[in-house]
């Protein structure tokens, strides 16, 4: 272990939004910290910050939707002798145009980044996990996974679908093993997740500010939760009713309600 009794958490998409946040938790806890994304600089800005904290943050910039990435930070992470005994898939973005709109190539990314990267990563670290009786794996889900998907974002509810039931296996079968699984599934949060994606005006009109949750608390919760072994979460009272309505609701009604969502967003 390295550091003596400290612990090591990686966490994808470290660079803003929930995956900063959820770093900041970590090394509150007094977890040291394997930083990665696509952008070097902010992970950069942020390892300075979390070593004011005490923690020590490794920065390995990468791109999960190269099919080569998992097995780059497995190699890097050996080389920098550190272990991984914490694992945050968080990493993620959405497209909005529409599903015949959209470049294949960025739908194919989608699924890389937030379907394919977090099982191998899984896979990667989960049995060294195992092997020392000590683990915790947190996917960062999302409301929609719960939710029939919307139409104009078709791909992003159906991926984060799979992740919450791939978790919730998962926790299954490592069950006794010292190593927690769980899924956070966030509704609404305000971080760049929705500029990024070309949505902001429209999401911020179209629900109220007390819909919407920082990323701090949804950090906080997830952590508690990965922490206390729940298999699922989801921060927030109406985001647990609307998940509920979702899961009760017939079909026809479930489909009408997420489609008034996609065109007050404008995506059909």
């Amino acid at each position: 272990m390295s550091r003596g009794d400290r612990r090591t958490v990686l966490i994808t998409g470290a660079s803003a939004g929930i995956g900063a946040a959820l770093a900041r938790v970590f090394a509150g806890h007094g977890w040291d910290l394997i930083l990665t994304a696509r952008r070097e600089d902010p992970l950069r800005t942020l390892a300075a910050e979390l070593s004011g904290m005490g923690a020590h943050a490794t920065v390995i910039p990468e791109d999960l939707a190269d099919p080569e990435a998992p097995r780059r930070l497995l190699a890097a992470i050996a080389d920098c002798d550190l272990q991984v005994d914490g694992l945050v898939n968080n990493a993620g973005f959405s497209r909005t145009a529409g599903f015949l709109r959209t470049d294949p190539a960025s739908h194919e990314a989608m699924i890389r980044v937030m379907l394919t990267a977090p099982v191998e990563l899984a896979r990667l670290f989960a049995p060294g996990m195992v092997e020392r009786g000590h683990g915790r794996i947190l996917n960062v889900a999302s409301l929609a996974g719960q939710m029939p998907a919307t139409g104009g974002d078709t791909l992003y509810g159906p991926i984060k679908s799979f992740l919450i039931k791939a978790s919730q296996g998962l926790h299954l079968e490592l069950r006794g093993t010292g190593v927690h699984v769980t899924a956070l599934c966030p509704g609404y949060t305000l971080t760049e997740f929705h500029d990024v994606n070309g949505t902001r005006a429209e999401v911020s009109t179209a629900y109220p500010a007390w819909m919407w949750q920082t990323a701090e608390h949804v950090a906080d919760v997830g952590y508690r939760a990965v922490e206390t072994n729940r298999p699922k979460v989801t921060p927030g009272a109406m985001n647990n009713v609307l998940a509920g309505l979702a899961k009760h609701l017939p079909d026809a009604m479930a489909l009408n309600m997420v489609g008034g969502h996609a065109r007050r967003l404008k995506r059909i």
